[in-house]
């Protein structure tokens, strides 16, 4: 069974009957997410435009735009909203909130870049995420991958457009989700395989019945190369705790006692619902809601938001956030004692022997408890005749920027926060926790990851002109 699109209902939103804009005759109805009742402005309304002759408009529009001013989020004629980015030299994977009471369009959306109308990236409308990580019912958000400009030390301002107008450059059958079992959740990107959300509980029965490792929850894997490889390894004999992608801690206090979230001895992960599915021609965005659970007490609050990007050039992203919220008592957490290791990791699956590099180079030794901005580990993985692999990319509002990491070439890349000093997290509040990985095809240099990070950064400065 496969879902393009399956939204779920925040607790406590108020949803209304579909949003749709006035459709010219021969659009598509959108049976898409529905905010609830707002203020709202209608996007892309084709026949809402000033009445201009197409040389007036174009010479307007050019003349508007070129130092990407504000004024030029008025000419798109009925209150289309203009989009700035940074230059860059790398393609750039976004995700942006869209200004308040923009409502989702019919028929598909795109950017039509200032000064070149016959550049039109496909986007994606997905749902915004408030500062607790649940849907945001009041408003939407905009994701998307752009190509390269002409000059990369230049911002370049985009208008939304949709409906009749909505003519992206080129579209694919895009990203899908499959059931794979009851416990898991496999994501496609034309019909290719990108990841697996494991939410239920998994076990393997090669571990021994004793061991409290036997079965996990809540993960990343498979993890998939951009020519499908498999890049992650799960339930490794020397490390049976080590799952794909995961974020656990081996120091977890609650109420004077400490538990070992790590190895998963007397607290545990576990699925509690579905916050949002959207899969679509750029992007899939699959949001989860988890507890973590001390016998029945669900003592942390973990909502974890996935996108998915589609391939550009050698790369393709996939941007983790986690949100922690303690239950009516504070949390502290901390890693491993002089390894500093705790938060987001990627177990890999190297059969050749790997290559870490790090921003001041490759490295030949393991580090541990060291401060880096990202990590990457490139190698043959099992079962592949090529060399690929993925970095970590640590968002710049990430809490104590940069962190510590622990770095081993056996396969594990680990982000160490708060590392080996322990971190209280107060009752109720949220903490969150923001990274990329970057996945690519063969080798990449430090200076090539260096790039990508810098459009990672770039990315996340994309705004709306007012």
């Amino acid at each position: 069974m496969s879902a393009r699109t399956e939204e779920f209902e925040p607790e406590g939103s108020a949803r209304s009957g579909a949003i749709r804009c006035p459709q010219p005759r021969g659009t598509m109805h959108n049976e898409s997410w529905e905010p609830g009742r707002s203020a709202r402005r209608s996007l892309m309304k084709p026949g809402c435009f000033p009445v201009l002759s197409d040389r007036f408009r174009s010479v307007l529009w050019r003349a508007a735009v070129v130092a990407c001013i504000p004024a030029a989020a008025s000419l798109a004629g009925g209150g289309e909203p203009m989009l700035s980015l940074p230059g860059s030299n790398l393609p750039l994977s976004f995700h942006v909130d869209l200004p308040g009471g923009v409502e989702e369009p019919a028929g598909g959306a795109c950017l039509i870049e200032a000064g070149e109308s016959d550049l039109r990236p496909a986007v994606q409308l997905v749902p915004s995420v408030t500062a607790a990580g649940l849907p945001d019912p009041r408003r939407l958000a905009l994701v998307g991958t752009i190509a390269p400009g002409s000059r990369a030390d230049r911002r370049r301002c985009f208008r939304l457009a949709g409906g009749e107008t909505a003519k992206p450059e080129s579209q694919t059958a895009g990203f899908e989700f499959v059931e794979a079992g009851d416990a898991s959740l496999r994501v496609l990107d034309d019909g290719k395989p990108v990841f697996v959300y494991n939410f239920g509980t998994m076990t393997n029965p090669a571990v021994p019945a004793a061991d409290h490792r036997r079965s996990r929850s809540c993960y990343i894997h498979p993890v998939h190369g951009v020519d499908g490889e498999i890049l992650t390894d799960d339930f490794p004999k020397d490390h049976y705790h080590h799952h794909g992608i995961f974020w656990t801690w081996p120091h977890v206090a609650v109420d004077g006692r400490e538990h070992d979230l790590w190895a998963g001895d007397s607290i545990r992960q576990q699925f509690v619902r579905w916050l949002a599915r959207r899969a679509g021609p750029v992007a899939a965005v699959l949001g989860v809601e988890n507890g973590w659970f001390v016998g029945d007490r669900k003592v942390i609050t973990e909502r974890v938001w996935m996108r998915a990007y589609q391939v550009a050039g050698q790369w393709r992203a996939l941007d983790i956030e986690l949100f922690l919220i303690p239950n009516g008592s504070p949390v502290t957490l901390r890693g491993a004692e002089g390894k500093s290791y705790g938060g987001l990791t990627i177990r890999f699956a190297p059969q050749s022997p790997a290559v870490i590099t790090v921003p001041s180079g490759t490295i030949q030794q393991d580090l541990t408890t060291t401060i880096l901005r990202w990590a990457d580990l490139t190698a043959r993985m099992r079962g592949s005749q090529n060399r690929s692999g993925a970095a970590v990319f640590i968002a710049p509002d990430h809490p104590d920027y940069p962190p510590t990491w622990l770095l081993r070439h056996y396969g594990p890349l680990c982000v160490g926060w708060p590392g080996v000093e322990p971190q209280m997290l107060a009752a109720d509040r949220p903490i969150r926790l923001a990274y990329r990985i970057g996945i690519h095809r063969g080798e990449a240099s430090t200076a090539e990851l260096a790039r990508a990070y810098d459009a990672y950064l770039a990315g996340q400065k994309a705004s709306w002109l007012d």
